[in-house]
């Protein structure tokens, strides 16, 4: 029962991961593709200067989400996700209305979520470091069951 509960939430994790990761990727993806004629004018919330905060919207919106689509260094990189929504949610849309602001307070529990959760079993991260974690976390609770 608890090998079933634990693929229903791995495959809860990968759905949110892989889905809200090609949503930001298409908010990146425009930006990247827009470089050149939103360099100038995208707001510079906090003092990066217009360009510098441009390219790392777009290093956060399509580097990070194609590495929480894959569910490769998850937790790292949902953070600069999560970071970018804050700033976005609070600073840009800071004075704006809840309807400004509620986009971009989504994607930040997302993102919040995945930095607690980690990927979930169906990821790189598993595959690369899964069995050692999974050994340790055995060992311990075997420990405090005895």
């Amino acid at each position: 029962m608890l090998k079933n509960k634990e693929t229903l939430v791995s495959t809860g994790l990968l759905l949110l991961r892989v889905a809200f990761g090609c949503f930001m990727l298409v908010h990146g993806w425009q930006k990247l593709s827009g470089f050149s004629e939103m360099a100038d004018k995208f707001p510079d919330p906090i003092g990066m200067g217009s360009s510098l905060s441009l390219v790392m919207a777009i290093a956060a919106e399509v580097g990070c989400s194609l590495l929480l689509i894959a569910g490769f260094g998850t937790r790292f990189a949902a953070i600069p996700l999560a970071f970018t929504m804050i700033v976005a949610s609070f600073v840009v849309h800071g004075s704006d209305p809840w309807q400004k602001k509620e986009l971009a307070a989504c994607y930040l529990a997302v993102y919040a979520t995945l930095v607690l959760t980690g990927a979930g079993r169906f990821s790189v991260d598993q595959c690369l470091w899964g069995r050692k974690h999974a050994e340790v976390a055995d060992s311990s609770t075997s420990a405090s069951l005895t």
